[in-house]
């Protein structure tokens, strides 16, 4: 296979059995693809963790050899107007099934992104064309689909990739394209992707350009991330009062292309873990907190920064 190829659809999982860390899930669907029948569907959950992979093996499954003529894939987010439904999705849902089929599917990605509008009129196509047509809606938020239609369905959450679910995908593929991954590069991937599988995916390959042994020091210049221990060091020369010798480290990880934006997070994400007390914990989360906000409100990223490294230093005496 050529390396041009793009990982995250080479690797696309092809059976259930493929998608990994949805178990409790992945079964409920295997039961309806031994029955052939299932009823409208709601996979709710963060990017990258298996809904479309689960809905298109699911598909694959219950078709076979029609699958393709008997599934159709849709993005709301880029067609999310009344008219796409009332001509679009409708049209696809009044034919019959191709082949022995009871039913088509029609899945629906980015379902929270359709108007109000749109989604009242899929909630009476749902209604009307059940005997021939199952929706699968995907959105990350559940709480953005009107009450009437997810009456109508099946929800299932889908969770945050883990450790040990991205790690055994990880090391098929490199198994799979010669690459070679210590445990160390693992976590970093587990890091930086924050259980998206697709993130984890598409930085593996990007490193695999340079090397095919892949080290986690080329996980995080690839991705723009800080190491853990770098946000750690930056957090606590600020609390220990050195002001200078932080913004130095806070200089250098911009220099790295980081963006303010990320490295507010990885502050965020790391004082959970540190070795502090919880009072400090409670300050450092409200002035992260209080610092994004600002940025988000157009503040200047650089002077909030700073304000930020400079607030922590006044607040070293805290314990």
């Amino acid at each position: 296979m050529p390396r041009e190829e793009i990982w995250t659809e080479k690797y696309r999982p092809r059976t259930l059995d493929e998608v990994v860390g949805q178990s409790h899930i992945i079964s409920n669907i295997k039961s309806y693809v031994r029955r052939k029948n299932l009823p409208h569907l709601i996979f709710s959950g963060p990017a990258g963790v298996g809904k479309t992979a689960a809905a298109v093996a699911m598909a694959r499954e219950l078709f076979t050899d029609t699958w393709v003529e008997n599934f159709t894939e849709l993005n709301a987010s880029d067609e999310r107007g009344i008219e796409v439904v009332r001509n679009k999705i409708k049209n696809f849902a009044r034919t019959m099934p191709i082949g022995d089929s009871a039913f088509k599917i029609i899945f629906l990605d980015e379902a929270d992104a359709l108007t109000d509008a749109a989604q009242s009129a899929l909630r009476r196509t749902m209604e009307r064309y059940s005997a021939t047509c199952r929706f699968v809606l995907s959105c990350n938020y559940s709480s953005k689909i009107i009450d009437p239609i997810q009456s109508r369905c099946s929800v299932y959450r889908f969770k945050s990739l883990s450790y040990d679910a991205l790690k055994s995908r990880i090391l098929y593929i490199a198994e799979k394209e010669g690459l070679k991954l210590s445990e160390d590069t693992v976590k970093a991937l587990n890091y930086v992707s924050l259980g998206d599988m697709r993130r984890a995916v598409n930085a593996l390959q990007s490193a695999a350009v340079l090397d095919t042994e892949i080290k986690p020091e080329m996980i995080y210049e690839i991705t723009a991330t800080a190491r853990p221990e770098e946000i750690e060091a930056l957090i606590k020369e600020a609390l220990d009062g050195n002001f200078f010798v932080a913004l130095d480290k806070l200089e250098a990880l911009q220099d790295k292309g980081i963006s303010g934006d990320e490295i507010l997070a990885q502050m965020h994400r790391r004082v959970i873990n540190m070795d502090i007390s919880a009072r400090q914990k409670v300050e450092l989360m409200d002035r992260i907190g209080e610092t994004d906000f600002r940025i988000t409100e157009g503040a200047n990223e650089r002077i909030q920064l700073d304000a930020l490294i400079a607030s922590l230093c006044l607040a070293s005496d805290i314990n």
